[in-house]
């Protein structure tokens, strides 16, 4: 059976936003995008023209309580028509393809700012029944308000949202700028840097033993501070491996060389002799016993 009216509604109301709406203050379910919560058996859709500036968006219905010959529609939606407070606009029954496909652009880096965004426009998208490509919607979230632009629908530029399967993506919000990336350049040490006696005249930080002291009568004799001259031979500084390889460690020992025996030719001075060591007297030289 086509969803499709057997006679296609069209006519003309006033329109104004939302805050001229009698009845209850906080009405802020008419700043969605206008999904039925009334229990019929098609979606509601209407194509909204502004005939002024050439300007056309789509929309559901939301409550049939307005005066006749009146409309309200979100500030949002009056922005996308050019529309003022007061202002005609053309409304007309239309029937549109299921979504399957939609990209969006922020208005502001601020978006980036929530932790799940796919998650919270998919949620407010739920309050919506249909978009119109190159409109501007807004969402509320955390009390602020968030907007963003339709930039891409499929299967067509306007779709209906109701009970769809719809991927979602989006594009760089408006005024972003990604961060630059420093390249790192390894810098050559210049023939004064790899001296190591101009180290000498740089500051150390801190050297042990090189206050002065307080003698106790009194006396400032001998009690100015002598630091020690720091030689470059002082300075120590790391000498990179070279033959370094990766997954390969290298564990360098910093032993003493062992001296070098001298090896004479005589075999007796080298072969072990038991008992041949000299003994010592008790008795002193030149006394009888």
């Amino acid at each position: 059976m086509s969803r499709g009216f057997q006679n296609r509604f069209s006519t003309q109301y006033r329109c104004y936003s939302v805050s001229m709406l009698a009845g209850p203050n906080d009405r802020s379910d008419v700043e969605k995008g206008g999904k039925s919560r009334l229990n019929i058996t098609y979606p509601m859709l209407f194509k909204l023209t502004n005939k002024n500036s050439d300007r056309m968006t789509h929309c559901g219905v939301l409550e049939f309580v307005a005066d006749e010959g009146i409309c309200y529609l979100p500030h949002w939606m009056m922005q996308n028509l050019l529309l003022e407070e007061g202002g005609l606009v053309q409304v007309e029954s239309v029937n549109l393809m299921v979504a399957t496909y939609s990209k969006f652009q922020p208005q502001s880096p601020d978006f980036l700012d929530i932790t799940n965004p796919k998650a919270v426009l998919e949620n407010a998208l739920r309050n919506f029944a249909c978009l119109t490509t190159g409109d501007v919607i807004a969402i509320n979230y955390n009390e602020k308000i968030y907007e963003l632009r339709v930039m891409e629908t499929k299967p067509d530029k306007a779709v209906s949202i109701i009970e769809c399967d719809m991927n979602v993506d989006f594009d760089a919000p408006l005024g972003y700028k990604e961060p630059e990336r420093r390249p790192h350049h390894q810098e050559e040490p210049t023939e004064e840097e790899g001296d190591p006696s101009s180290y000498a005249d740089m500051d150390t930080g801190f050297r042990a033993f090189t206050g002065s002291g307080n003698r106790l009568d009194g006396k400032t004799k001998g009690i100015e501070p002598s630091p020690a001259p720091l030689s470059p031979s002082d300075i120590k500084r790391g000498i990179p491996n070279y033959d370094f390889k990766v997954g390969r460690i290298t564990f360098i020992r910093n032993s003493r060389p062992q001296p070098k025996k001298i090896v004479e030719d005589d075999d007796s001075m080298n072969r072990f002799i038991a008992f041949s060591g000299q003994g010592q007297s008790l008795r002193k030289k030149g006394r009888k016993p």
